[in-house]
């Protein structure tokens, strides 16, 4: 049960059933001002809007009243009385399986599985650059699938090691909060031709010390200093 998905869903379906009644009413005036006098015309109307509305229209009754000459001379609406309301399932999430040996649990674990796979075909194609593949020679296109692949087997060992800490965050998330802890590369000449590239990075802060420290990550972004010398 999700409040948000009820409050959610709860609107949604307030907004069909408004407009089915305003469907119905709208047919309703025409019947009143003889603008549609066949009743067989009339019940043909109310099916379609019965259709649009399928989900809401199930729970009203509505009699179309006609005369000896079977021309329609009103509308009544009114709503069906039922165990089963509208909003009894408001706010639930229901799984149709046919494992009647597993758990409710059990399903929910197998169904959830279906996300990771979506999930992971999601991170290949967008940032592990599993696409698009430039590549001409088949040799170089498997390696390029390869390392997509391997890459998504490094990602997913990330997302393991933080479920065993009971963080349950996903790469994407991961990254983008590590996104914020960058490195630099400082590049100073000295009069005598020499050039220092210095490459260090800020201070973590303390969600980054602690992803490092789940993951088994010691001091990742040391200080590297390169000295090149050109001559003058």
């Amino acid at each position: 049960m999700s409040e948000g998905k009820e409050r959610k869903q709860a609107a949604i379906d307030g907004k069909k059933e408004q407009k089915f009644l305003e469907d119905v009413n709208k047919l309703k005036k025409s019947v009143a001002k003889s603008y549609v006098k066949s009743y067989d015309k009339v019940l043909e109307r109310l099916g379609r809007i019965k259709e649009r509305h399928s989900r809401v229209a199930k729970y009203y009754v509505i009699t179309v009243t006609k005369d000896e000459k079977d021309n329609s001379i009103g509308i009544l609406i009114g709503k069906k009385i039922e165990d089963e309301k509208l909003d009894k399932l408001l706010g639930c999430y229901v799984i149709e399986a046919t494992h009647k040996n597993l758990t409710g649990k059990e399903i929910w674990k197998l169904y959830m599985t279906l996300t990771r796979i979506e999930s992971a075909f999601r991170a290949m194609k967008s940032e592990l650059g599993f696409r698009p593949v430039f590549h001409q020679n088949s040799e170089r296109t498997k390696g390029h699938l390869f390392i997509s692949v391997l890459a998504y087997h490094l990602l997913n060992v990330i997302e393991t090691d933080m479920g065993k800490a009971n963080d349950n965050r996903q790469w994407s998330t991961l990254r983008d909060e590590l996104s914020t802890h960058q490195r630099s590369t400082v590049v100073m000449t000295e009069e005598n031709g020499s050039v220092h590239h210095i490459r260090l990075s800020g201070t973590p802060e303390s969600e980054h010390k602690k992803i490092y420290e789940i993951l088994g990550v010691k001091d990742p972004l040391k200080k590297v200093e390169k000295l090149a010398k050109i001559g003058l």
